[in-house]
């Protein structure tokens, strides 16, 4: 009779004690990545802030509102052009307007003219995560200038606001709403992407 053999105890110990090293190891890897990805927000928040107070400094008006924009030289006289901003000191139009020279708009203009961005025309620019970065005064709570990121996936969502605010998302200086109709975040409770408003 020919004797059966098998694996032995220490055997399949060690074949469990690899595969949790594995694991570990895909699963720590996951975190860098999503830690990483949400620094690059982060990132791009702050470089949109240093040209922002940048162009103030330069020219003391913000982007998108300053009405003596015709120093640039693609741009015509303001009092015939409407690429010009009124000086109000908000920025007028909706972060994610599609409209030409609304003010949302104009800022993109004005700071790359200024060569503090990068890129051209009026155009808002992509996140890291293929949203759109925008820019306006006045909405999701926020009474004064914002920053805004959309299609932020609720993990990143969550890591930013520990990071950099309450943790709420009703509340402090980073609000943020569903994207797929703008309603309530509710603190991110939802496997879903959110659109996040950072206070300037």
């Amino acid at each position: 009779m020919k004797k059966q053999t098998g694996f032995t105890l220490v055997e399949i110990a060690i074949v469990m004690v690899i595969i949790g090293l594995l694991l570990g190891a895909v699963l720590k890897g996951q975190e860098m990545i999503t830690n990483a990805r949400a620094k690059n927000i982060e990132n791009e928040y702050n470089g949109i802030v240093a040209a922002i107070y940048s162009y103030q400094d330069r020219y003391r008006a913000l982007p998108g509102d300053d009405k003596k924009a015709d120093r640039f030289t693609d741009i015509a006289d303001c009092s015939t052009s409407n690429l010009c901003g009124d000086g109000d000191g908000t920025i007028g139009g909706v972060f994610d307007s599609t409209t030409a020279n609304v003010e949302s708009r104009l800022f993109w203009l004005h700071l790359r003219n200024a060569g503090f961005v990068a890129g051209a025309g009026q155009e808002q620019p992509n996140n890291t995560l293929t949203g759109i970065i925008g820019v306006s005064s006045g909405a999701a709570g926020i009474s004064g200038t914002f920053i805004a990121f959309t299609k932020i996936p609720q993990n990143i969502a969550l890591i930013i606001e520990a990071r950099l605010d309450d943790g709420q998302s009703a509340s402090g200086r980073i609000r943020g709403l569903k994207n797929s109709d703008g309603s309530t975040a509710a603190n991110y409770a939802t496997d879903e992407l959110y659109d996040l408003f950072f206070a300037l």
